[in-house]
């Protein structure tokens, strides 16, 4: 295999339009960690908006402002059902989260045949994908054209949306009481800030990321809606969470990590390896990244304790 420029290229391309969707999905969760509020149903929140994007792509003739816009509101009822079963009736995130995310495969796959009566796979001629957009300075620079190639406007936007999310979250008043609930809830409505309000409408709102992410995966790079479309990116976003500590700049540095782990997974199979062992891949760069994570978070918990106890020692010593 001919490791040119050319092909470098082609991989970096691949790794953004790879990284996107878990990059919109990890900040969904992110959005709703700092609320206090576990999301598992980002599996399920991709998956209904990029049928319904595709359903409204082809019924409309190819409109891609009505799919987007489906994708987002589809997205958004399916997390705002999920908040009123956490936050309003008290029910299990983990429980709800996999019953969405178990009910949206069976259910796209259902509605498929019911609007295009057919299995498996929906794909048309007629359908109208996302518009490819190049910088504009990368015709001065031939180099930079495949490296910006099959780029959409929604790829671009992932990146300013986790510049958005930050100072949102970090530098206004609202953020700041959103993070409040997060570190103490009870602290938080003490002080007079409705808690279950402001946790309700984080949640729903974090489904206009899920649902960007949907659309990217149904008029992204493909134009097409397949069972399972969305192949365990929401558990990986999840993952990018827990690693970037739901900090809009950490998740994104653990988006592209795993994007950079799907893209060199894809470009291996041109190679002689099996297709079983580069398939897997992400899926193993997601569990080692966990695990690390988790001894990381130990190490932390431990040391803050140690220091923690020889501070008391030291005030005992002090006072004796």
């Amino acid at each position: 295999m001919n490791f040119s420029w050319t092909y470098i290229s082609a991989i970096i391309s691949s790794t953004f339009r790879m990284c996107s969707p878990i990059l919109l999905c990890s900040l969904a969760a992110a959005v709703c960690s700092k609320a206090n509020v576990f999301n598992i149903a980002m599996e399920g929140c991709m998956m209904i908006s990029a049928f319904f994007a595709i359903v409204v792509n082809y019924f409309t003739g190819g409109s891609v402002i009505l799919s987007v816009l489906a994708a987002i509101l589809s997205s958004m009822a399916v997390s705002a059902l999920l908040a009123y079963f956490i936050i309003k009736l008290k029910a299990s995130p983990v429980v709800v989260g996999m019953a969405i995310n178990t009910t949206s495969s069976g259910l796209t796959t259902y509605l498929m045949y019911v609007f295009f009566k057919t299995k498996g796979l929906f794909q048309r001629p007629s359908l109208v994908g996302l518009t490819k957009v190049t910088p504009f300075f990368a015709s001065w620079f031939p180099e930079l054209s495949q490296m910006f190639y099959g780029l959409t406007y929604v790829d671009y936007l992932s990146w300013v949306l986790a510049i958005a999310v930050y100072i949102f979250m970090y530098k206004t008043v609202l953020g700041y009481r959103i993070r409040a609930i997060g570190i103490n809830q009870e602290a938080a409505r003490s002080l007079g800030t409705p808690v279950e309000k402001y946790q309700f409408i984080t949640m729903t709102l974090s489904g206009i990321l899920c649902g960007l992410a949907g659309c990217l995966l149904s008029m992204g790079s493909v134009t097409l809606f397949i069972q399972n479309i969305t192949s365990g990116k929401g558990y990986i976003a999840m993952t990018a969470n827990n690693l970037g500590r739901s900090h809009p700049i950490g998740v994104a540095l653990a988006s592209l990590f795993f994007g950079i782990c799907q893209s060199v997974g894809s470009f291996l199979q041109q190679t002689s390896l099996k297709g079983q062992i580069t398939g897997a891949i992400p899926y193993v760069a997601t569990i080692l990244a966990s695990i690390v994570s988790s001894i990381r978070t130990k190490q932390i918990k431990e040391r803050k304790i140690h220091e923690a106890m020889k501070k008391t020692v030291e005030r005992q010593e002090n006072a004796s």
